[in-house]
């Protein structure tokens, strides 16, 4: 009896082992029911006896999951970008993640020619794109992505071919404003500053010339960007004006746009003036274009006259556009000074020419006889236009008699007082200014009134004229009598 337990207790300590063994090893699934066939047998006497029984109906533990496994391959890895000193990857999601789930991504390069493959992320990547930084411009790098999960590496995705670290060259490209296609003008003492874009890839190198030749820098300065380049003269004169060239390169390759730039000023006068020819009341002249146009060409002249008697200029013709012009409509007798200004599209010229001839409008065959006109007799004798008005006032205050005469020659004016005349007294202001006479009483008394008179008198005759006045006492004064 003491001998049969034994089996049991190595029968109880073998069956988990083979049951590790099963979850180690799946593959050998089909030994397991040939060795757990003994089993039964061994088992045999514990049936026997019923205390050994309870052991062998102990719950089995758990199947273990099975392992994680990695995932799939990266799918449609490329370049994006690259300069210099990086290199911009992307890819896609591998077709198969797992249950596991996929944790990220590890990004690895190597030179090209070796296999010392090194991983650029200290961390997993996350998202489907990288910039592999502060690499050496010109190395040939190979690239690779592998994805990483519980289960492990997946098998890694590389690129078909070695990267060159170096910016993609993209065809420099001027783009020259539409304003600037045609000519450009400016006046002298204009400041000029143009900018033109451009656009290339890495930052084109950029050049100027004018007219083929490098750029005085004294007297232009050029300022460029990634994006532009700017034409800067503070102060343009006329020997800025020329064609300039701007020049964008890129590698082996170049892009150039040329644009025209005019700085334009007023005009010098005409180079001579001529009368030619003089007939009736007409003048014919000509003249010929300015040596200085301005830089510019003449869009007219203006033609000014002036009679040498008074001197004073007109304009008679302005923007006209010949070299020859008649002036009409002089005058007979009189001689006559012609001047000539350009005129550009600045404006008119500072100075004109002035012709050295002048045209004299002769009397031909007509005389004048100046009418005779008898001298009209104006004298008169003298006529009182405006009456003198009976007038009251009251003791204190001034008061004046007006009329008015006329006569010629001047009547002389005399006032009288009751038919005796006042002379220089000077309680009176006598006053006459083109036949308005005027005659002021200066604080009429109580001895003022009376009838006064104004006598006009010359040598074709003489007229009077009288009123009346009354001098009236103050309202106090009549008051206290009473």
């Amino acid at each position: 009896m003491p001998s049969k337990p034994a089996p049991i207790k190595k029968a109880a300590k073998k069956e988990p082992a083979k049951k590790e063994e099963k979850a180690a090893e799946p593959a050998p699934a089909e030994a397991a029911p040939a060795e757990a066939a003994p089993a039964p047998a061994e088992a045999a006497p514990v049936e026997v006896e019923a205390p050994a029984a309870p052991p062998a109906e102990e719950p089995k533990p758990p199947t273990p999951p099975p392992a994680n496994e990695p995932t799939s391959i990266p799918l449609d890895l490329f370049i994006e970008d690259k300069n210099d000193t990086s290199v911009t990857i992307i890819w896609s999601q591998p077709e198969v993640v797992g249950a596991s789930g996929l944790d990220g991504y590890t990004i690895e390069v190597c030179k090209d020619g070796t296999e010392d493959w090194k991983a650029v992320n200290e961390d997993l990547q996350k998202s489907s794109r990288y910039v592999i930084k502060n690499q050496t411009t010109g190395d040939l790098l190979k690239i690779r992505v592998v994805a990483v999960n519980a289960g492990g590496r997946s098998p890694p995705l590389a690129l078909p071919e070695a990267v060159l670290v170096k910016e993609v060259a993209d065809r420099p490209k001027v783009r020259l404003p539409r304003f600037l296609r045609q000519r450009y003008v400016a006046y002298v003492g204009a400041k000029i500053n143009l900018t033109i874009p451009f656009s290339g890839k890495p930052k084109p190198v950029v050049s100027w010339t004018k007219d083929g030749q490098p750029l005085d820098t004294k007297r232009v300065n050029i300022r460029s960007t990634d994006r532009d380049s700017i034409l800067f003269i503070r102060t343009s004169e006329r020997d800025d004006s020329g064609v300039y060239e701007m020049c964008v390169k890129v590698d082996d390759f170049d892009d150039k746009s040329s644009l025209i730039l005019q700085i334009v000023e007023l005009p010098g006068p005409p180079a001579s003036v001529k009368v030619v020819d003089t007939w009736g009341f007409n003048a014919a002249l000509e003249w010929t274009a300015p040596k200085d146009n301005g830089n510019t060409e003449i869009t007219g002249y203006t033609i000014q006259k002036a009679d040498k008697k008074t001197g004073d200029w007109f304009t008679v013709l302005d923007n006209y556009h010949r070299l020859n012009a008649t002036i009409s409509d002089l005058i007979m007798g009189n001689s006559y000074k012609f001047k000539v200004f350009s005129e550009n599209k600045c404006g008119t010229s500072e100075e004109a020419t002035v012709a050295k001839e002048e045209a004299t409008i002769l009397k031909t065959g007509i005389h004048y006889k100046h009418p005779e006109y008898k001298d009209r007799d104006y004298s008169e004798a003298p006529k009182f236009t405006t009456s003198l008005n009976d007038r009251a006032t009251t003791v204190g205050y001034s008061t004046k008699l007006l009329c008015s005469v006329r006569g010629c020659p001047r009547p002389k004016v005399i006032w009288m007082k009751n038919s005796m005349i006042i002379g220089e007294d000077p309680k009176y202001r006598q006053i006459c200014v083109q036949g308005i006479c005027s005659l002021e009483i200066r604080k009429a008394g109580n001895f003022d009134g009376g009838v006064y008179s104004c006598k006009a008198k010359n040598n074709h005759g003489e007229a009077t004229v009288s009123c009346k006045l009354e001098v009236k006492k103050p309202a106090a004064a009549d008051a206290e009598k009473k």
